[in-house]
């Protein structure tokens, strides 16, 4: 099965093509194209991610990533002629009126390039931000239209999940865990807890009750002058902070830690940091033990509810997944955490490039969900929901 894979939740224009060999959750997948457009330089001087500005750049520059993943893939045109009917061009049209450009964008390559055969078309429904969500739900109904591509809308959230046990560097299969699973999802908008009984059986054990653990790394960063997206930038401050033995700079809360339930709250030890700094001029050591301080504080929170939740539902597998996956801090605690109390866990993390938002992981989820697509004609069910939960 060829998979032609679409994401758009976001901040990344992000466009794949993926060879699936065999039924899931047993097949090889293998990346025959891959292209992604980050916005990040864009909104850096909104402090973060403005969802008019987002949606205008997804569509500017959702058809050259298309282009660019087909040129990488090798994959050859249909030998037909590439014209298309009156009615199918003002379905075309009519789908992306919306988004400035984009039905010329891709009617001219259409044209020029004629149609591909690909087996199925998944595209990211939900959740994140509905404006940016539409364009690639509405650009996938519109190619699928031209190319007679069935469509999968796929949650990105199941798209982490699936990422952080696809293991690219050996055998490019999906692990072989075990079930029950707890799967922990940290990322920019979302901080959960999720119990899977088994492949696409979720149940939510725990969330946020206000801000997701990326978006208070990033808050935490403005409050102390580091520009969006500053939680990395946090986290590598955090890293010089430990390896020079800075003194602690302030004592944070660690919200919720003992309330008895899987829920996270991060607000309130964003407010900590912002009254340890108010009114006051800190010094690059300073600022790097605050960021030492701040993320000290998040990790023992999330380690600490996952292995609450380990040891309430006796599971086998931990799945860690999400763009805040990549924290080395975070990922050295649970491990070093894991192997001292619960040696028995098998953990996973992302591979290097699939812990941020990206399309391979849609396509993974895409595969998993294929048969629940619907042909290009029933497509206009699809839609996009910024708030759709995994479970």
């Amino acid at each position: 099965m060829l998979v032609l894979s679409i994401e758009t939740s976001c901040d990344e224009t992000a466009v794949s093509l993926v060879e699936a060999r065999g039924e899931f959750p047993h097949a090889t997948y293998e990346i025959l194209g891959n292209a992604l457009w980050s916005q990040i330089d864009i909104h850096r001087e909104y402090g973060g991610v403005f969802p008019a500005l987002a949606k205008r750049e997804h569509a500017a520059t959702i058809v050259p990533m298309l282009e660019k993943a087909i040129q990488e893939s090798g994959l050859e045109p249909n030998d037909f002629t590439s014209t298309i009917d009156q009615e199918t061009e003002t379905k075309v049209r009519s789908l992306l009126d919306r988004e400035h450009g984009l039905a010329d964008q891709l009617l001219t390559f259409h044209h020029e390039h004629g149609t591909f055969s690909v087996d199925l078309i998944a595209v990211t429904s939900g959740p994140g931000l509905e404006p940016a969500l539409w364009v690639g739900v509405n650009f996938a109904k519109a190619v699928a239209l031209l190319w007679d591509t069935p469509v999968v809308p796929v949650n990105h959230m199941e798209g982490h999940v699936l990422a952080s046990i696809f293991d690219v560097e050996q055998d490019d299969q999906l692990s072989a865990i075990e079930f029950p699973t707890i799967s922990l999802l940290i990322s920019g908008g979302h901080t959960e807890l999720i119990l899977m009984s088994d492949w696409g059986q979720y149940e939510k054990i725990g969330q946020t009750r206000d801000d997701a653990v990326g978006e208070a790394f990033d808050k935490v960063a403005r409050l102390v002058g580091i520009s969006y997206p500053g939680g990395p930038e946090i986290s590598r401050l955090a890293g010089e902070a430990r390896k020079r033995k800075l003194p602690r700079y302030a004592e944070l809360p660690t919200p919720m830690l003992h309330s008895g339930d899987l829920d996270f709250s991060f607000s309130g030890l964003k407010t900590a940091v912002r009254y340890a700094v108010q009114d006051k001029t800190l010094t690059p050591d300073e600022v790097a033990a605050l960021a030492r301080d701040f993320e000290d504080a998040v990790t023992t929170v999330l380690v600490k509810k996952t292995l609450a939740a380990i040891g309430t539902h006796g599971v086998k597998t931990l799945i860690v997944g999400g763009g805040v996956s990549a924290n080395r801090h975070i990922k050295q605690v649970m491990e070093a955490t894991l192997l001292t109390e619960h040696p028995d866990i098998t953990c996973y993390f992302p591979q290097p490039g699939l812990s941020t938002d990206n399309s391979i992981m849609i396509a993974l989820a895409g595969h998993a969900r294929a048969a629940g697509a619907f042909a290009p004609a029933a497509a206009d069910i699809i839609r996009a929901n910024g708030n759709r939960s995994l479970a």
